[in-house]
């Protein structure tokens, strides 16, 4: 008997039931251990650490230009967030000056990332609940975006395309078109999402008013990004902290009421639309200039410490960083939305069914990669 197992006293009705660390619904090698009384779920218990990679200590052992890689890693399905995250945290601490053009770039490329990530969310999600179209649909379109950024960078997954002060190369020219063309496109695609799903009777039946999460509860977990503002709390750092020109955009925050799984779903549906707004803006407004600030590849912040964070596709993507003057930072932490919303699958998931909890973990869009770090 394992100490989890300890954890749980157990009636003659109750059994312990494993799902994971290889259940293809937990999208990576996360184990739930659940307390079962039939099929409702009487208590459950998150085991992580299967995907642990030091990354933070890897950090500690690497310049500030050396990490920009691993950051990629953090979360695979968004990583031009997790650069920018970094990039964000380091300028802060050495004061340094971004041009004007590698902020509009950097804004493009990491709402073009949040689409993509909200589309792997939603055809997995699509997928779990036993709706095989919308799994097609999503990755037809982030294939779209995978090839923007394959003609920018060269790459598809992990870009490493943000630098301590700018990014590493401009858009060529023909990227400007195929932006526009997608955004158009994309808009008509999302409501093809909606028209399949939505309002759909069986998705509204595995959804609705299915484990409700309050403001208050998801505030005393840690919650951010979609998953607090699906109850309605009106939170988005690119708004209320901006960074990076997104004071220079006009977008709406969407929001939801009820904090269930649906309102969870609608609320990343229609981040996805204003995404496109905001990146026809910086396409439309794209300054000229310089796409990187002058800075040594091996340069010394003044000894101090410093926090900064974005807003990425989970939600609150943050960096600790202190400095002791050398190349190497002292000690790195990162804040990452996954590892407060994996604690709130043992609040949201007590009594209800087994099969419902396929349906919970899909809406919260953890990642293992930002819990394991």
């Amino acid at each position: 008997m394992t100490d989890l197992t300890k954890e749980m006293q157990l009636s003659e009705e109750e059994f312990i039931v494993n799902m994971g660390p290889q259940h293809p619904s937990t999208h990576g090698v996360l184990r739930l251990l659940l307390k079962m009384k039939g099929e409702f779920i009487e208590d459950l218990i998150p085991d992580v650490g299967f995907l642990h990679r030091s990354i933070e200590k890897i950090a500690e052992n690497r310049t500030y230009a050396q990490f920009m890689a691993f950051t990629d890693r953090i979360d695979y399905c968004a990583s031009m967030p997790c650069n920018l995250a970094w990039a964000t945290a380091v300028e802060k601490l050495a004061q340094i000056e971004i041009p004007e053009r590698a902020q509009y770039l950097r804004v493009i490329m990491t709402e073009l990332n949040r689409i993509a990530s909200h589309l792997i969310w939603l055809g997995t999600m699509s997928l779990d609940l036993g709706a095989f179209t919308p799994f097609l649909y999503a990755f037809r379109e982030r294939e779209r975006i995978l090839d923007m950024f394959e003609m920018t960078c060269g790459q598809r997954l992990t870009y490493t395309y943000m630098r301590i002060g700018g990014v590493s190369k401009d858009v060529p020219a023909e990227f400007y078109q195929r932006c526009k063309d997608f955004t158009k496109d994309f808009r008509k695609k999302v409501d093809d999402y909606e028209a399949i799903l939505t309002y759909n009777p069986i998705f509204l039946s595995r959804t609705k008013d299915v484990a409700i999460l309050t403001i208050e509860d998801g505030i005393n977990y840690g919650a951010s990004g979609p998953t607090i503002r699906a109850s309605g709390h009106d939170f988005d750092l690119r708004k209320v902290h901006p960074y990076s020109s997104y004071d220079k955009f006009n977008f709406e925050v969407p929001l939801g009421k009820n904090g269930d799984v649906w309102d969870r779903y609608i609320v990343r549906i229609q981040e996805m639309r204003q995404c496109c707004e905001i990146i026809d803006q910086a396409v439309e407004g794209l300054p000229e200039g310089p796409i990187k600030a002058k800075v040594p590849t091996m340069f010394r912040p003044k000894a101090g410490e410093v926090f900064a964070r974005i807003e990425a596709p989970r939600g609150e993507m943050g960096y600790y960083i202190i400095s002791d003057g050398t190349t190497k930072p002292y000690r790195v932490k990162i804040r990452t939305g996954s590892f407060s919303h994996v604690q709130l699958m043992r609040h949201l998931c007590k009594g209800w069914k087994i099969a419902d909890l396929v349906a919970i973990f899909g809406s919260l869009d953890i990642i293992l990669p930002e819990v394991d770090r």
